[in-house]
């Protein structure tokens, strides 16, 4: 596993974090999870604010545990936060830089989504029986289709990790096949996935 970058960030880097999270909740169609390609982009690749071990657990961890899916992004805030203040070894400051990093990826994610969905709900009740409203609706499925599959993508790591982990790929497309063709809940393939890993076979 690699070490935890080192950050120095200042007011400006927060404010960034925040409308970045921001813009992505408003793109984030399918939920926050497909915008996981853009959150690695930036958290990771652009700004190096997370590693790639740490940007993984915290997708790992926040999908595993019980509550909305959503938590994977107050993860990755809290991660930036404890990387600025130099890891979980600065005590008080660390625990104020993460909540800093919470505060500012979760309000960032939650707050123009909520408004914009409750406003559109609203509007969308009122005329639902209008063509173009319908026509929204089912336009919708495809985009969060394709934005799902982004995000897979991304955490498989792309065609050369699939390419040298043949059995993680075949792991997936049975994965993807249960959950098309049967009511399997996903809790049991997350844990087959997980018994697998720990036998060392993915």
């Amino acid at each position: 596993m690699t070490s935890p970058p080192v950050l120095s960030l200042g007011v400006a880097d927060w404010f960034d974090l925040f409308t970045h999270f921001v813009t992505l909740s408003l793109l984030s169609v399918g939920g926050a999870i497909s915008a996981v390609p853009d959150m690695h982009r930036y958290l990771v690749l652009e700004r190096a604010w997370l590693s790639e071990a740490q940007f993984a657990a915290c997708l790992a961890l926040a999908q595993a545990a019980p509550g909305p899916n959503v938590l994977f992004v107050a993860l990755m805030g809290w991660n930036v936060g404890l990387n600025a203040a130099g890891g979980l070894a600065a005590g008080a400051a660390a625990v104020l830089k993460g909540l800093l990093g919470v505060a500012a990826s979760m309000g960032g994610i939650l707050l123009p989504s909520s408004v914009l969905s409750y406003n559109a709900t609203q509007w969308a009740h009122r005329n639902r029986e209008l063509r173009a409203v319908r026509a929204f609706k089912a336009g919708l499925a495809p985009i969060v289709v394709a934005l799902l599959l982004a995000s897979a993508w991304v955490l498989a790591g792309g065609a050369p990790a699939l390419q040298q982990q043949w059995r993680l790929s075949l792991l997936t497309l049975a994965a993807l096949l249960l959950v098309w063709r049967t009511r399997i809940h996903l809790l049991w393939l997350l844990a087959a996935g997980g018994l697998l890993g720990a036998l060392g076979w993915v």
